[in-house]
C-alpha cells in the first residue's frame, strides 16, 4: 500500500503492522472487556468472530485490505449492529480507556502522528456508536462506503 501515489507514506494500517496487529489488539481489548464491570454485561454475548471482524473492520477503516466490507458485512452492516444497545458517555469513555491500554500493552507505534490519528479515530467512531445505539433505526445509506483514516494533520509518520 506505500505506493507512488502516497510518495511512499505507508498507510495506518501498515505502519501499525498489519492484520495480525489488530487482530491481537482486539485479543487482549475483549479479553479486559469481559472482566470490565461496565461492560462486561454488554458484550457477554459477544463471539469470537465479533472481535475478529472489529479487528478486520477497523484495519480497513486504517488502510488495510477490505476484508470486513468484501466479506463480513458492510460499514451500515456495523452501524446497525449498535441499534437500541443504549450505550452511555461511561461506556465510551471505559470502552476508549481499554483499547489505548491495551495499544500500550502490544506496543502499537506510540509516535505522535500514529496515536493522533488512531485516538481520533476511535473518539470519533465510538461518539457515533453512542449516538446510533440510542436509536432504533438507522437513517442511513446501505451503500454508504467504509470510513478511511489517514494521517491527519501531521501527514505521515513522525520523522526525527
Amino acid at each position: 500500500m506505500t505506493d507512488e501515489k502516497n510518495n511512499g507514506i505507508p498507510t495506518l494500517y501498515e505502519w501499525a503492522g498489519g492484520m495480525a496487529t489488530f487482530e491481537k489488539l482486539t485479543d487482549i481489548f475483549y479479553k479486559k472487556v469481559l472482566r470490565d464491570e461496565l461492560l462486561e454485561p454488554v458484550f457477554k454475548h459477544m463471539s469470537r468472530e465479533h472481535q475478529i471482524h472489529v479487528a478486520h473492520f477497523i484495519a480497513e477503516v486504517f488502510g488495510g485490505p477490505a476484508i470486513y466490507s468484501t466479506e463480513e458485512g458492510n460499514h451500515f452492516k456495523m452501524i446497525q449492529k449498535h441499534l437500541s444497545k443504549h450505550l452511555t458517555e461511561q461506556h465510551r469513555k471505559q470502552w476508549v480507556h481499554l483499547l489505548i491500554e491495551s495499544a500500550d500493552e502490544i506496543n502499537l507505534p506510540d509516535d505522535p502522528e500514529f496515536r493522533s490519528a488512531f485516538v481520533a479515530y476511535i473518539e470519533w467512531g465510538t461518539r457515533l456508536a453512542v449516538i446510533n445505539s440510542n436509536e432504533t433505526e438507522l437513517a442511513m445509506n446501505p451503500d454508504e462506503p467504509m470510513p478511511k483514516w489517514g494521517w491527519g494533520v501531521p501527514g505521515k509518520p513522525y520523522q526525527k
